[in-house]
Order: structure tokens, then C-alpha cells, then sequence
């Protein structure tokens, strides 16, 4: 290697920003890559190229023949900001790009997951909701997380707690057959959890895929959980419904689905987000239930759903035509198993109560206004009626 410096102004410039390209070839290091810089006690070698330093923006030119894309950029920015303690001028001036830039590529790597922030501690409230909710459903775990002040934050704020207890099952090892259902909470946790690598894992789709996405499509979230975990990943190549009860039994003899489900109801997880009973809930956008049939299971009590099926305010089934042609796994098959559910928004709390209420779910993740709202029902009087009106009137 050799020193090169052309002139004294290009030397107090290397001077200033030679901080912040030692921590950043220390952050190549950990990634595996080489970059001409070393340093030692009596010597500094650092080979600079004369074409880069006339626009003086050696690193950032030097990143770029690393790779052209922004969110390569975004997580040397992020790992300059966060774990050197840079502010965001020096990173700037480090990288030859306008400080505006580097706000923008922090923003996106937080915003894609590059950067994750974990806070420990508990809030006492939501320990006491926790509390509470366990005893009251016969639960053997529930996370309860503040309620964020934007409700577009909450489907997040619940995928961080999700994919928090989903690590620490993974790490444990204690199931090796996975079955995932349907739901944005439930791709939020996925794509909120780190890269845990299990092999040993299977991922299977515990229902048939939907015809429309509506946020996340439940074959992409099990995709993404087998390419985080290396796990191998089942999917039965059906819709969620079919047509008849004919075209339903036609469809669970085909080779491949009845393997895919047989899979699906030996699982000892299973992760589930909880259905509300109309239009705007993940079956009706997904357009496979019409309002005329969520109407009609209304009229015959059901106010959530688990994969498909409907319970009533007391959490007992309730058998409606639709039962007869969805094609998933009964939510029977899963009692006695380890059922994680996430669900979350006041609005939302009577079928969540219902839910909870047919003893299937053993663990629950929610938010602490609607915790709080389901801990206030526990002593309030019978709202059945209440709740029909309720529903009734959306």
C-alpha cells in the first residue's frame, strides 16, 4: 500500500473525516468486505484515488463501486448514525452528500426494518392489564403494549411484540411444525422478526390463499417466515373458500392439499389474527365473503372468526353455511396446542372477547386501550343484546 496525498487542502480534508472512515471500514469488517484502510501505532496507509478526491467524496464514491443500491447506503448511513454516535453533518461531509440525504436514507432504513429499537422495562399499567386478561381467559401468556397515538402505528406496535415471543420460539426450539393464519397482525409480526435461522422448521399454511391482497396475502407472510428461518414452507394450493360443499371435498382430496393440511393439523404452533363479523374485515375485502353472508351469520350470532369459522359472544360455534366451504383447518384441531393471537383497536374488542372466550387461544397480544376496554367488560353486565344492536347498525 502506499500514501498518496496531492496537496495540504486534500490532506486537512482527510484529516477531519479520517474518524468517521475508520468506523466505517470497521462496519465492511463486520460485514465481510475489504477496504483499503488500515491503521497501526507509528503508520497510516491509505491508497486514495486522485479522480475521487476532486470532488472530495472519496468513501461515498468508494460505496458506490461496493454496489449501487440505496439501501446498501441506507444501512452504512444508519450504522454511522446509530452505532458511531455521528450526527448527521458529519456523516454528510464523511460521505459527500447533503445532510438532507442522509435524513432521508435513516428515515428509510428505519422504516424498512434495517433498524430496530428495543426498549426494555415494563409499563406498570400494561402489566396489570396482562394480568388481568390472563386470569380472566385462562391464558398462558399475554404481552399487552401501549397503544400508539397513531392507529396506523398499531398493527407495528403489535408485529414488535409478535415477533419478540415469536424469536424466543424459535431459539427454544420447542415445536418444529409452524401454522400460520391469516391476518395484518400477523404479517407484521413476521416482518418485524429478525433472521432466526431454524432449518429444522416447517411452515405451513394452516388455510387456502385469497383471490384479492389486502395488505399482506397470507402465502406471501409464510414466504417470507420460511426465507428468514431457512424453514421449508407448505401451501395448499386452494382458495380460502370454494363454491360448494361439493367443490370443497372435490378440492381436500387433491394430492398435495390434504398433505399440506394433514401437516397443518400436526403443529404445536400456531399463529392467528381474530376476525371481526362484516364487510370491512380481512374475509369481506379480500372478497371472499359477501355482506349478504356476513349478515346472515350475524343473524345466527356470530360476532368473530377464527380461520373461517364463526363463534358467538360466549365463544361456542356457531355453524353457518359458510362453515360447509371454507378450507382450512378446523380451529378444534388447535385446542390444546400453543395458539398465539394478535389483535388490537377498541372497535374490535367483542370479538376479540369472543375469541378468547372459546378457550382455543393460549397466548394474546394487544394494545392497552382495547386490553383496557376488555378488562372494563369484565364487570359489566351482559351486552349480548347491546352487541346484536351494535352490529345491527355498521
Amino acid at each position: 500500500m502506499s500514501f498518496r496525498i496531492f496537496n495540504i487542502e486534500y490532506f486537512s480534508i482527510f484529516l477531519r473525516i479520517y474518524p468517521a472512515l475508520h468506523a466505517y471500514t470497521q462496519f465492511l469488517a463486520a460485514s465481510q468486505r475489504r477496504f483499503p484502510l488500515t491503521t497501526s501505532v507509528n503508520r497510516i496507509f491509505l491508497r486514495v484515488d486522485t479522480k475521487l478526491f476532486r470532488r472530495g467524496s472519496a468513501v461515498a464514491r468508494s460505496s458506490r463501486r461496493l454496489g449501487n443500491d440505496d439501501m446498501e447506503l441506507a444501512t452504512r448511513v444508519a450504522w454511522l448514525y446509530y452505532e458511531c454516535s455521528m450526527t448527521q453533518s458529519e456523516i454528510g461531509a464523511a460521505l459527500g452528500m447533503p445532510q438532507t440525504r442522509v435524513q432521508r436514507l435513516i428515515a428509510r432504513a428505519m422504516a424498512s426494518g434495517i433498524v430496530r429499537i428495543s426498549i426494555g422495562g415494563a409499563v406498570a399499567s400494561c402489566v396489570t392489564l396482562e394480568r388481568r386478561l390472563t386470569e380472566r381467559y385462562g391464558l398462558d401468556f399475554c404481552r399487552v403494549v401501549p397503544t400508539p397515538p397513531d392507529p396506523e402505528g398499531l398493527f407495528s406496535a403489535l408485529g414488535r411484540a409478535g415477533a419478540d415471543y415469536l424469536a424466543e420460539v424459535f431459539e427454544t426450539r420447542r415445536h418444529t411444525v409452524f401454522g400460520v393464519g391469516h391476518g395484518r397482525t400477523v404479517a407484521a409480526a413476521v416482518d418485524h422478526l429478525e433472521a432466526v435461522p431454524f432449518p429444522e422448521l416447517t411452515v405451513v399454511s394452516v388455510l387456502g390463499d385469497v383471490p384479492r391482497r389486502v395488505g399482506t396475502n397470507p402465502f406471501d407472510v409464510v414466504h417470507a417466515l420460511a426465507q428468514k428461518t431457512g424453514a421449508a414452507a407448505y401451501l395448499p394450493p386452494v382458495p380460502f373458500y370454494a363454491n360448494t360443499p361439493e367443490d370443497r371435498a372435490v378440492l381436500f382430496r387433491q394430492r398435495g392439499v390434504a398433505d399440506a393440511f394433514r401437516l397443518a393439523a400436526d403443529a404445536g404452533l400456531f399463529l392467528l389474527g381474530i376476525g371481526e363479523v362484516k364487510p370491512s374485515a380481512f374475509l369481506g375485502m379480500s372478497g371472499m365473503v359477501l355482506e349478504a353472508e356476513f349478515a346472515a351469520a350475524r343473524r345466527d350470532g356470530a360476532v368473530a372468526e377464527l380461520l373461517g369459522t364463526f363463534f358467538d359472544a360466549a365463544g361456542q360455534r356457531v355453524e353457518t353455511e359458510l362453515q360447509d366451504r371454507v378450507i382450512a383447518i378446523d380451529p378444534e384441531v388447535m385446542r390444546g396446542r400453543e395458539v398465539i393471537a394478535m389483535a388490537g383497536g377498541t372497535a374490535k374488542r367483542r370479538a376479540i372477547d369472543a375469541a378468547l372466550k372459546s378457550g382455543i387461544v393460549t397466548a394474546f397480544i394487544t394494545d392497552e386501550e382495547t386490553a383496557s376496554a376488555l378488562a372494563d367488560d369484565m364487570s359489566s353486565p351482559d351486552t349480548s343484546e347491546d352487541q346484536t344492536r351494535e352490529w345491527e347498525d355498521q
